[in-house]
């Protein structure tokens, strides 16, 4: 009896206006549960897309997750709140529809947005792991121009969606540039400086680079539209502004085919006589080096006569760009070479002085003893 008294006095409720309250929680709920869903689903596949080589199936599933769920609450509480609007007639629920549409941009733009991002940092990912060829400087300004351009044009849609005139906007934008442009001179400076940095690529993110015109050197971390971060090899970060690329010199060690080995090297002045087998024999050893390219310059010639010394000098290229084994490489050509001095009863010089003393001086030095 309490059960039928209770589903009468429902049914009464119903009858008499309650039904709306019923329709706003079955919306409610139905959202609730589609959003639980939806997100089973979606991470069961992305589990599965992870396992594949594709960098855009399971970006685009972990792009759409949040931004869809978003959506489905933004369409659910509209929904409700126009239930409540056909019941009401609060004035309030008038502006359901422009931020329900406005809203449904903003999930798509967001998506967007973190499709491209995903899809950046996979494709970063698999370049840094050797499983695709592509430059990462290049990538990266291509997702930061696709994600501009997605938020410039949600913007101009959301606002044509509110009922703004997007030639007005346009038209004021122009005009507002002109003054922006004067007063962020320096900004639009090192975005163009950054722009110029993409175009030509003088360098990369990796790319170990410096400047003889200023104190900057290191390793180059990021790239992005005002600044560019260098981390020195004291592991400090430098923050250098684009601008001041368009006007100084940059070296870029990282792309240099070889390395050079350019030493000069001194013998005494009484091994005068064994300086030619001694430049023979060091080209003979460096022809025979394989970590020398012998399809460089190489040079081996007596070029000096010094204060204290008979210098011959060593030109010569490795195959390596290695920084460490390039001084182990280095440090072997220059032992061996001290092993074929020593080898023919010669000797490498150190600043000496010889004093001559007239026979007359010493002659009397003797007298007084």
């Amino acid at each position: 009896m309490a059960i039928e008294k209770y589903w009468n006095d429902f049914i009464g409720w119903l009858q008499s206006g309650g039904d709306w309250i019923l329709q706003v929680f079955i919306v409610i709920f139905l959202a609730l549960l589609l959003n639980y869903v939806i997100k089973r689903l979606l991470g069961r596949l992305q589990v599965k897309l992870e396992a594949t080589k594709n960098p855009w199936d399971d970006s685009l599933i972990d792009a759409l997750k949040k931004p869809l769920s978003v959506l489905i609450w933004i369409l659910g509480v509209s929904f409700a709140a126009e239930i409540i609007q056909a019941k009401t007639d609060a004035v309030i629920f008038n502006a359901v529809q422009p931020v329900r549409d406005v809203g449904v941009i903003i999930a798509i733009t967001w998506f967007l947005i973190r499709f491209a991002r995903r899809v950046e940092q996979n494709i970063i990912k698999y370049a840094r792991e050797g499983k695709k060829s592509v430059d990462i400087t290049t990538v990266d300004a291509i997702a930061k121009l696709v994600r501009i351009s997605i938020m410039i044009t949600g913007s101009l849609v959301a606002l044509q969606t509110m009922g703004y005139s997007i030639s007005g906007v346009l038209a004021f934008g122009g005009i507002g540039g002109i003054a922006i442009g004067f007063a962020a001179k320096d900004l639009l400076a090192n975005f163009f400086g950054g722009l110029m940095i993409y175009m030509d690529r003088p360098f990369a993110v990796g790319d170990w680079i410096r400047s003889p015109d200023r104190e900057i050197e290191g390793t180059v971390e990021s790239i992005g539209w005002r600044l560019t971060m260098i981390r020195t090899f004291d592991k400090r970060p430098l923050y250098v502004p684009n601008s001041t690329f368009t006007s100084i010199a940059v070296e870029n060690p990282s792309r240099m085919s070889h390395r050079r080995i350019y030493e000069t090297i001194g013998i005494r002045y009484d091994d005068v006589n064994k300086m030619p087998v001694i430049i023979d024999n060091v080209k003979a050893m460096l022809r025979q080096h394989n970590e020398i390219d012998q399809g460089q310059t190489m040079i081996v010639n007596f070029n000096k006569f010094a204060s204290s010394s008979l210098d011959f000098f060593v030109y010569t290229f490795t195959h390596t760009t290695n920084w460490v084994k390039y001084h182990e490489i280095k440090q072997d050509v220059l032992l061996k070479i001290i092993d074929i001095i020593e080898q023919e009863g010669a000797e490498c010089a150190f600043p000496t002085s010889t004093m001559h003393i007239p026979e007359a001086v010493r002659v009397a030095m003797d007298n007084e003893k």
